[in-house]
């Protein structure tokens, strides 16, 4: 009879500390978010924000105001009722918001069936078979007779994941449910940028259309003049033929604007969720839109937790990164406990009688697999550093869309300012001509001259005003749009805003 020894005390807790030890082991890198940019400006001005100079003081200031959170709601600055209307039934009824809403919550379901091989499996199987035994198994001739074979019982597994690869896979799961958390920030932002900015281009190429509509006035007026002239002897066919030239080529304008603000209102029309016959947009127009009169910059060190862009980027980051413990992990031995407990009987009636059990542990530990394993891991270290490089990469086109939109509008400043000069200076040039002309002093094309000069400035003039309130757009929408606050996500400590700048704004 074999003898046995009691295992000493101090082995058993030993070995529990060991297995505990092992439990606690997660292998691969811990992800550490990454550092802001340490730049205190968007441009490379002193202050970090263009200089705001009013070249003549004839608009309205507007401040620049750096360390402010944009509302979530920040189209509500342009104090438009309708466009606050459209941009409400926008949110409720596009369908990228709304299939980015069904991915997040898909992604969600991800993690919890991640988060299954955290805990042990249980199940139950139960059987029922014909079976019939030949006495030769035993060594005895003949056979035995037919019965049947009733079996049932519960299954338990455990995986004990010592070196937490399914702890780095929930991890990884969780960073990628980030990523759809904040694809839908972004779809978000990108449906109200776009929403605003195709009601600005209705705006806008609506004003264009009267601009050139009273231009297109202007010339049958001046063509009616010249035939008038031609009968009384004091101008030529060729004056007319001029007039009728100008007047022919003016109106070759409307069709292509037309173009524009039925593409315009098409677009806001499947931005809104609505199909283009059954929903057209408000007639929006400039006169009801009033630029904001103070501007919220959020400060550089922030962009990188407000842009919902760069925060998915740094999402993806965090699921490669924990793609490399996960690969890590199969490196290494796993251990897979395991216990079943079945009941076997001729009749259903006696299943329950003499139950079996099975209590077990199987480790399997990789040795060689062609180097496999370890090439699947550093796949995983090389998606790292791609995912690395896209981040910094989504960082730099964020800061270059800020400065971008802060150097447009001080751009838009100066040529609003030039554009309203230049309408001032030929409008009173065309009324100038016009009189001298009915004194007969100049001929027909000077007066043409004139008018055409006209109405580049009246249409330049237009232009300029609604890219303002498109580059302002721009901005709000660079910045991050204030999807925080549509999100309802937690307060964050904010500094008090400082005005820096000023710059004009037209109401």
């Amino acid at each position: 009879m074999p003898v046995s020894f009691p295992r000493p005390r101090w082995r058993r807790a030993a070995l529990l500390a060991s297995v505990s030890l092992l439990a606690s082991c997660t292998v691969g890198p811990d992800f550490e978010r990454p550092a802001p940019p340490e730049t205190k400006g968007y441009t490379e001005e002193k202050e970090g924000l263009p200089p705001m100079q009013v070249a003549d003081g004839k608009e309205k200031q507007q401040r620049l105001v750096l360390g402010q959170d944009i509302p979530g709601e920040w189209w509500h600055l342009f104090r438009s009722e309708r466009l606050n209307d459209v941009l409400k039934q926008a949110v409720a009824g596009n369908q990228n918001v709304i299939a980015a809403t069904a991915t997040l919550a898909q992604a969600r379901q991800g993690i919890a069936q991640a988060a299954g091989a955290l805990y042990p499996q249980v199940d139950v199987q139960a059987g029922v078979s014909r079976e019939k035994l030949s006495n030769a198994v035993f060594g005895v001739p003949g056979q035995l007779h037919a019965f049947n074979l009733y079996s049932i019982g519960p299954t338990v597994s455990y995986a004990l994941d010592p070196f937490g690869g399914n702890r780095r896979r929930v991890e990884q799961q969780e960073a990628l449910t980030d990523f759809s958390d904040f694809q839908l920030d972004a779809a978000y932002l990108t449906l109200t940028g776009n929403a605003v900015i195709q009601a600005i281009n209705i705006a806008s190429a609506r004003a264009q259309i009267a601009a050139y509509r009273t231009i297109i006035a202007d010339d049958e007026r001046n063509l009616n003049l010249v035939r008038t002239e031609l009968q009384a002897g004091e101008a030529t066919q060729i004056d007319v033929q001029l007039a009728q030239s100008q007047l022919e080529n003016d109106r070759t304008a409307l069709p292509p604007l037309r173009q524009q603000l039925s593409v315009a209102r098409h677009a806001l029309s499947v931005l809104v969720g609505r199909l283009p016959a059954e929903w057209v947009p408000p007639d929006f127009d400039l006169t009801e839109f009033t630029l904001p009169e103070e501007l919220p910059v959020t400060l550089p060190s922030a962009l990188v937790r407000r842009r919902p862009d760069i925060l998915a980027s740094e999402a993806q980051l965090h699921a490669a990164s924990a793609a490399i413990g996960v690969a890590t992990a199969q490196l290494y031995p796993n251990i897979n406990l395991t216990a079943s407990f079945t009941s076997e009987a001729n009749h259903i009636g006696d299943l329950f009688a003499g139950p079996a059990y099975a209590i077990g542990a199987q480790l399997l530990a990789p040795i060689f697999h062609g180097g496999a394993l370890t090439a699947q891991k550093q796949a995983t270290v090389e998606a790292f550093n791609a995912a690395l490089a896209n981040y910094r990469q989504t960082v730099l086109t964020g800061f270059g869309q800020v400065a971008d939109s802060l150097q447009a509008l001080q751009h838009d400043l100066e040529e609003v300012e030039a554009q309203r000069r230049a309408l001032e200076s030929s409008e009173t040039n065309l009324k100038l001509t016009q009189t001298t002309y009915s004194f007969g002093n100049v001929g027909i094309l000077q007066v043409l001259d004139a008018q055409r000069l006209a109405e580049q400035a009246r249409v330049g003039f237009v232009r300029a005003q609604a890219q303002r309130y498109l580059d302002t757009t721009q901005l709000f929408t660079a910045l991050g749009g204030g999807w925080w606050e549509w999100r309802a996500a937690p307060a964050q400590a904010k500094s008090e805003p400082t005005v820096v700048t000023t710059v004009a704004a037209k109401q």
